[in-house]
């Protein structure tokens, strides 16, 4: 058999390709996409992925939407800030002895009228906090468009009973853990692990990964925004 000579053209050939191949073998991963970046790239291009990179990307431990504890309540008043031209002071019952005092930024979204008297969904184990001087307790929870230039108030049904707890899924509300308290809830963090989850779906329900809110007489909506954001 004739011998293999290493320094022929025919072998000179398929070193420098064996060469090219590894180069390329060994650049692929530092080209590769990110995960993040590719799901940056699947919510550009359809819009419809957007709860799906919401479920993905959020890196949140089992049943944490159980933590925070949402409650039904309805609005008695709704003014606006004397000091402070984006926020209306809304008087809620959440069930409780007293109605709360909440601040919210809704003023360019919506009149007065748009949040008195309605039947919506309150975070109410936050820490108080002042805003411009007046002490707010709580938050009401509102679905917003990509753009945030679009913002409805999350609306429980009617006949929800102000201060019942809301739910997700098919978890009923006895059943759910037990809240964290308002220290556990700054300390731990917790409604920024939940709240980058929570979503409206195409039928304009609130969901957190899926799982619609839900009281007593029925799921949480909006009025008309489709997957959107929720805080």
């Amino acid at each position: 058999a004739k011998k293999f000579n290493p320094r022929s053209p025919i072998a000179r050939t398929m070193a420098f390709a064996l060469r090219a191949v590894h180069a390329i073998a060994a650049a692929a991963p530092l080209r590769a996409p990110t995960r993040a970046a590719a799901l940056r790239a699947r919510a550009v291009t359809s819009p419809l992925s957007i709860r799906a990179m919401a479920e993905e990307v959020v890196d949140a431990p089992d049943g944490v939407e159980q933590l925070v504890d949402l409650r039904v309540g309805r609005v008695l008043t709704a003014t606006k800030h004397e000091d402070a031209d984006k926020l209306y002071v809304e008087t809620v019952d959440v069930g409780e002895a007293e109605p709360r005092t909440i601040c919210s930024g809704l003023v360019p979204y919506m009149s007065a009228e748009d949040i008195e008297g309605k039947t919506v969904v309150v975070l109410a184990n936050l820490k108080s906090r002042n805003m411009q001087g007046v002490p707010s307790h709580g938050m009401l929870l509102a679905a917003s468009d990509a753009s945030h230039e679009k913002v409805e108030l999350l609306l429980a049904p009617d006949d929800a009973v102000p201060g019942e707890r809301v739910s997700f899924g098919d978890v009923a509300a006895a059943d759910m853990a037990e809240a964290h308290t308002e220290n556990q809830m700054k300390k731990k963090k917790t409604w920024e692990k939940v709240q980058p989850g929570l979503r409206t779906t195409d039928d304009c329900v609130a969901s957190y990964k899926d799982m619609p809110m839900m009281t007593s007489a029925g799921p949480v909506t909006c009025g008309s925004i489709k997957g959107g954001s929720i805080g």
